[in-house]
């Protein structure tokens, strides 16, 4: 979801039903949204070819263009100009060649049947070189069924002809959508850019949770797990729309220029969000008593709200409303917590306001980054800055289409090659029961199981659910509709409203696509047939009930690819990102200049590994319990690893504080003590996995693009735990001295500020050293 849940409220875990306010947001955030604008250029290109035809007084001719057209639809999802162009210009030409020989096949019903059988086999497995491959892959199989409909039709030229409507279609809708973005080119780009900034408003608002009474932090970590997991997408499209368009890359524009200053410093201010990682626990039992933690609870809704307005602003290109909101509160903030800290502080708690101040300095920068996002969002040029990272294209993936990649995945241990069986036979078994039972629309079998079947069981189980409560949830809007509307204008209005809302929600929520894409198709077969609608709704209910129960079983019992197969590999990524964003953050702190284009991409690789395991813990647990091996362990080594990657960014704000950063040597055997012990863990856990050859594999790229020394033995030299020893004999030797000069009456003091920054320092790699330690434990108990 792309705006904030507005029933969400941290002071409690109560429901409150949504204000006219939050109402009011949701709409805005939905009107600017890419979501809407792709639902009305699809409706559009789905129903221009449809009444020109029937203008025409060529109806069949208008209605396969728009077969044609819709399949075209599947692969123009959001992304580079050009990788849309390409996939769509593949497309029509698969799908032609689809439609062609399924028209030659299907006069045999034996020959039919191998061509199921074989079509969705090879089509299913051309998803090894992407998502939009996949989509591709998706059409053929999609426009081979509708033809199966057709079969004992349409013989001689006319299958050739109708090859070429499907072809025609195809090409006019692609026509249109490289038109609109041509009219604007930036503009999908911007409405990606916005929803990131909306998640990321969405991600500061859960942390609001940890400053309330009593949090359940487990469940709030699980929470903003689960959250990053959204931003990961979110971040990732909005790389490839901007890394891989060239005009916005090199700058050529204000307009492409300013897109991407804003998306660097959201990314940035994501960090700096995830950087406010403090010890909550402690700051409870200093501060409970006293309503501070309250008070930063309510600037950081406060934030977010800002945040996903401006997000808001962003989608539909228009400057934000300035205001001065976060400012007052702000200082009102700061007064409070001055005043707390004169009245209170005593030698006893000074560890708890210095913890809070930092907190407080955290904030006060985000502020300050989010108010210089939302000057962008005027696009002039002069608020504009330059750009800190010049290697762009190490920052998004490449997919090179090689036979070679094809073949390698011909075996067992392919998921996409298990997948592809599977869908295989469940499809062929739909086609021999639509034979021998007599069912009115038998493709719509055919069509629920290529719909629902998925490379993961976690993801077939959830659209199966969704296609099947959709399915009658909107046959009961479809009927309801009919009953008590009879002029047909404004059915056909009510048509394309449906139309335009089930195309918005297709590629975000599949429940709501399917309970509007329904009843619009039930209306369309009432308009084109209506003494036969009683039949079309029942075809509906049952052709998705068995194809969803041949779905079901093909998911549980035909090559199942289970999560744990896999997991082990995520972990090592995630382990082995997150010690190269820590060695390239530690470098300051001894001394090192640290390359900023590469310790934002060790940055990006953590968050991405980070992404990437929770959202196959999420699929895990979504499988049957006696699948869920180890899962209460794996939940525990992702919410360490998250709380590793947040005190990582905690300690990156604390770097780039210019002069003011303590660097010395005595981190050294901290740095090289946690690096080993992250590197025993990697080491243990890739002895248990299964797949250690894959695994090698998968992180090759890491180890070829960063290559790192090895890291030394804590033991040689000075140790890790005599390492910290001394550097918190330091720190501690400085609150002595500032408990000796508070007793005095000295509050301000060089002591006092060097003991802020210095502490909050120690502090986080006392933190890392802790978790490493942790993880370290979870990896031995796994051996």
């Amino acid at each position: 979801m792309c705006e904030l849940p507005p029933e969400f409220h941290p002071r409690s875990t109560i429901y409150h039903p949504p204000t006219e306010m939050d109402y009011k947001t949701t709409y805005r955030s939905f009107i600017s949204s890419h979501y809407l604008s792709e639902g009305v250029r699809i409706t559009v290109g789905l129903t221009l070819p449809a009444i020109f035809g029937t203008y025409m007084h060529h109806e069949v001719m208008g209605i396969t263009m728009s077969l044609g057209a819709s399949c075209v639809i599947m692969v123009d999802n959001a992304g580079p100009i050009h990788h849309r162009r390409n996939a769509m210009i593949i497309c029509i030409l698969v799908i032609f060649i689809s439609s062609l020989l399924t028209g030659f096949i299907t006069a045999f019903t034996i020959g039919t049947g191998i061509l199921i059988a074989l079509f969705c086999f090879l089509f299913p497995m051309i998803g090894v070189y992407g998502t939009r491959a996949g989509s591709i892959g998706l059409a053929a199989l999609f426009i081979m069924v509708l033809n199966l409909e057709e079969r004992t039709q349409i013989r001689g030229l006319d299958l050739l002809l109708n090859s070429v409507y499907v072809a025609s279609g195809g090409i006019w809708y692609m026509l249109l959508s490289l038109s609109l973005y041509s009219f604007r080119p930036f503009k999908i780009a911007q409405q990606a850019l916005g929803d990131c900034i909306q998640s990321t408003a969405g991600y500061l608002l859960l942390r609001t949770a940890l400053y309330g009474r009593d949090p359940d932090f487990n469940h709030i970590y699980s929470q903003l797990l689960d959250n990053q997991v959204e931003i990961h997408e979110k971040q990732n499209l909005v790389r490839e729309l901007l890394f891989k368009s060239r005009d916005i890359v090199k700058e050529s524009t204000n307009t492409g220029r300013v897109i991407l200053l804003i998306f660097l410093d959201i990314i940035d201010l994501f960090e700096r969000v995830m950087s406010a990682q403090q010890d909550y626990k402690l700051l409870h039992e200093y501060f409970d008593q006293t309503e501070i933690l309250e008070k930063f609870r309510d600037l950081l809704i406060v934030i977010s709200e800002e945040l996903n307005d401006t997000g808001i602003a962003v989608k539909s290109a228009k400057p934000y409303a300035m205001n001065h909101r976060m400012e007052i509160m702000l200082r009102e903030l700061k007064k409070h917590f001055e005043q707390l800290r004169d009245e209170q502080r005593n030698a006893s708690n000074v560890e708890g306001f210095i913890a809070l101040r930092n907190v407080l300095d955290g904030l006060e920068d985000i502020i300050s980054r989010l108010h210089t996002i939302q000057q962008y969002s005027s696009y002039d040029l002069k608020a504009s800055r330059e750009m800190g990272v010049a290697d762009y294209d190490k920052f998004v993936t490449h997919q090179d289409i090689d036979l070679k990649l094809l073949l390698e995945n011909l075996n067992w241990k392919s998921n996409t090659f298990r997948h592809a069986i599977r869908v295989s036979i469940a499809t062929t078994a739909g086609f021999i029961v639509a034979q021998f039972f007599p069912l009115g629309h038998s493709y719509w079998i055919l069509l629920t199981i290529i719909v629902i079947l998925k490379p993961n069981y976690g993801l077939t189980r959830k659209r199966n659910y969704d296609r099947l409560l959709g399915t009658v949830a909107g046959a009961a809007i479809g009927a309801l509709i009919l009953y008590f509307i009879r002029d047909r204008h404004v059915i056909f209005v009510l048509m394309v409203i449906l139309m335009i809302l089930a195309y918005s929600f297709m590629r975000t929520k599949y429940l709501v696509f399917v309970m509007l894409m329904t009843p619009y198709i039930l209306i369309l077969f009432y308009l084109l047939n209506p003494l036969h609608f009683g039949a079309v709704i029942g075809d509906r209910l049952l052709d998705t009930a068995i194809g969803s129960g041949i779905a079901f079983l093909a998911n549980l019992f035909i090559a199942p690819a289970w999560v744990k197969e896999q997991f082990g590999s995520y972990l090592l990524q995630m382990i082995e990102a997150n010690k190269n964003y820590f060695r390239e953050v530690s470098l300051t702190f001894v001394g090192e200049e640290a390359e900023i284009s590469q310790y934002k991409y060790a940055r990006k690789q953590a968050y991405v590994a980070l992404a990437n395991v929770t959202d196959a813990l999420n699929r895990m647990l979504s499988e049957p319990r006696r699948k869920q091996k180890n899962a209460a362990d794996f939940h525990q080594f992702v919410v360490l690893n998250y709380m590793l990657a947040s005190h990582t960014a905690t300690l990156a704000s604390y770097s780039r504080r210019g002069n003011e950063v303590p660097s010395d040597p005595g981190y050294h055997p901290v740095i090289e003590g946690v690096l080993s012990i992250l590197s025993k863990s990697y080491t243990i856990l890739q002895q248990k996995n299964e797949e250690t050859k894959s695994v090698v594999s998968l992180m090759s790229n890491i180890s070829q693009t960063t290559p790192q020394p090895p890291e030394k033995d804590p033991s040689e030299g000075v140790s890790l735990k005599e390492g910290l020893r001394i550097m918190n004999e330091q720190v501690t030797a400085m609150i002595m001295k500032r408990k000796d000069e508070l007793e005095r009456g000295i509050l301000e003091s060089p002591t006092r500020r060097r003991l802020t920054l210095v502490k909050a320092v120690n502090d986080q790699f006392n933190f890392i050293m802790k978790i490493a330690e942790d993880l370290l434990k979870l990896s031995t108990k796994w051996q």
